[in-house]
């Protein structure tokens, strides 16, 4: 019987410490979940374009490879690369002796051409008067009328060659057609020039465009008139530039099913041939978008703290996207309508009761 009234007592020292136990675990979690007051943000969906990133490059308004149709050594260079020319400026020379030569070859034949027209006029004025007076038969006349007009046709196809031999002796002074700057020279001193041969390659001072690349898919997004913001890879101090579409090629590549757009752009000291890239305004999509301030970055993970139903906190791993000013946008982890604790300065124990300000 003693026995058995020891083990009561036992048994029942046990329920107190066990219940005395359990009691002060609930003050100790109650102490560390205190409520705390914070400013809360909201996830909130909106419909916006997907942007679409191009890669163009920068091209000069106008580009010029100078030939001359002149042939000969080249006897006078007078630009090299990098220097700026005016319209009409001479560029180079090319030796005259051949064209001109040309040019007096073609002007001995028009001398010859115009003494036989006078001789054929003279002569079939002669056998019109002969045909009035019935003195010639009518074959002799039409001989004479066959003849001048014969000789009207030479002259005119030596004017023509006279003209001809002109203009490429005109050529063998070498001039910028427009002002421009010289970007690459193809020949030197004592070349030989031949027609069609390039001798330089110009680009205007003024005027740069952005030449895109732009994806068959994502052609019908962009239109002529339209504005689109540029940036330059290696000129990061222009900022975001605005250009305006000026042309959209109307056919696609047959190689790789691209179409080429080009873009006007501002009057900024660029040099052609630099890289940059454009957004065009896709189709229209949700995006979630939270406060930037809600989200904590930490151990590589961005964590935010969503205020449940019931008040409390609970915490969140999030992939976040693109920042949109005071706004990011949110690739997972939360839906629209979630209530976030911003600003997240520091981590928020899951179960805290939270009081918004």
């Amino acid at each position: 019987m003693k026995t058995i009234s020891l083990m009561m007592a036992a048994a029942l020292s046990l329920a107190v410490m066990g219940c005395g136990g359990k009691h002060g675990q609930e003050g100790a979690e109650g102490a560390a979940l205190a409520p705390v007051k914070a400013a809360l943000g909201t996830v909130v969906e909106v419909a916006e374009p997907r942007p679409i990133e191009v890669q163009g490059v920068v091209m000069p308004e106008q580009e010029s490879f100078i030939s001359s149709r002149a042939m000969g050594p080249v006897v006078r260079v007078s630009a090299a690369a990098g220097d700026v020319v005016r319209k009409g400026q001479v560029l180079m020379e090319i030796q005259q002796e051949l064209s001109h030569g040309q040019l007096a070859q073609a002007q001995g034949a028009k001398a010859q051409a115009e003494a036989a027209l006078a001789l054929a006029r003279r002569n079939h004025e002669r056998f019109q008067k002969l045909y009035d007076k019935k003195s010639c038969s009518e074959l002799e006349l039409d001989m004479a009328r066959m003849q001048f007009e014969q000789a009207q046709g030479a002259v005119k196809q030596a004017e023509g060659a006279v003209s001809a031999a002109g203009s490429v002796a005109d050529e063998s002074q070498v001039r910028a057609p427009f002002d421009a700057i010289v970007v690459e020279r193809m020949v030197n001193l004592g070349d030989l020039c031949a027609p069609g041969r390039p001798l330089l390659r110009l680009q205007s001072r003024t005027g740069r465009r952005m030449q895109l690349t732009v994806r068959e898919a994502d052609a019908p997004y962009i239109r002529t008139g339209m504005e689109l913001p540029v940036s330059l890879d290696s000129r990061p101090e222009l900022g975001r530039l605005t250009g305006r579409v000026s042309e959209v090629v109307p056919a696609a590549d047959m190689a790789t099913h691209t179409f080429t757009v080009r873009v006007d752009l501002p009057k900024v000291e660029i040099m052609s041939g630099l890289s940059g890239k454009s957004v065009l305004p896709g189709a229209e999509q949700k995006v979630l978008l939270a406060p930037v301030g809600a989200f904590l970055q930490t151990g590589g993970l961005s964590l935010a703290a969503l205020v449940d139903a019931e008040g409390k906190a609970r915490s969140r791993a999030v992939t976040l996207g693109a920042r949109r000013g005071d706004q990011v946008e949110i690739l997972s982890g939360l839906k629209a309508g979630d209530r976030l604790v911003t600003p997240l300065t520091a981590p928020i124990a899951d179960g805290t009761p939270v009081q918004a300000n």
